[in-house]
């Protein structure tokens, strides 16, 4: 049988029926994919998954998390939600931050994160699919400032598997920790395309 978590009962959960997510699940294995792992029981986290070498990233992730039923919160610009895109914001999960706030983007974050009893952050820390030049820090510091822990999913496109790879709490040493997390991840992923690896990633690399 094919592997694929149930989520845990602190995690937030979307509002979708039982057959939608079955629904889902089903799409998500039937493609070949397994999720490993054990997924942590967190109310509150911000999720991060790497690598990000295509657009079909997007796909089999946004399969694995309707299949998971889990709610996943993105921030986007907040010009964005005075368009006819808004139903549709909403419905993924998008909040609005206005990105040139004076009391600054990372604080406006976890000033939401706070106010929340339940929520999961989803960032994607290369910010880019075409060989990015260095992670960028969003992800860590809104973490660090909310402090809330770091949970980290990986993709393994050689054996056709989400991986998930547990938990990391900041330090506020970012550089430090940010090595740390590499390290993590170091054998456990494998991207789509290899020449479009970001660069801080391509040393840590699945080589087999």
């Amino acid at each position: 049988m094919k592997k694929f978590p149930t989520l845990p009962p602190l995690v937030p959960h979307r509002n979708s029926s039982v057959y939608t997510q079955m629904m889902f699940k089903r799409i998500f294995l039937a493609q070949g994919w397994e999720m490993h792992g054990e997924f942590p029981n967190l109310p509150k986290a911000v999720a991060i998954i790497s690598p990000h070498t295509s657009n079909i990233d997007a796909w089999y992730g946004f399969l694995a998390l309707l299949g998971l039923n889990i709610k996943i919160t993105i921030f986007g610009k907040h010009s964005l939600f005075k368009t006819p895109l808004k139903p549709i914001l909403e419905w993924i999960g998008v909040i609005p931050v206005v990105r040139n706030s004076p009391q600054g983007h990372t604080q406006q974050i976890a000033d939401i994160i706070a106010s929340k009893e339940q929520i999961w952050v989803g960032m994607a820390p290369e910010g880019t699919r075409k060989e990015a030049e260095k992670i960028r820090s969003g992800f860590y510091h809104i973490a660090d400032t909310a402090q809330i822990p770091i949970v980290m999913f990986a993709f393994d496109y050689q054996h056709k598997i989400i991986r998930i790879l547990g938990t990391f709490e900041t330090t506020g040493n970012y550089e430090q920790d940010l090595e740390s997390i590499l390290k993590i991840y170091e054998g456990k992923f494998s991207p789509k395309h290899e020449k479009w690896l970001a660069k801080p990633l391509q040393k840590h690399s699945k080589k087999d």
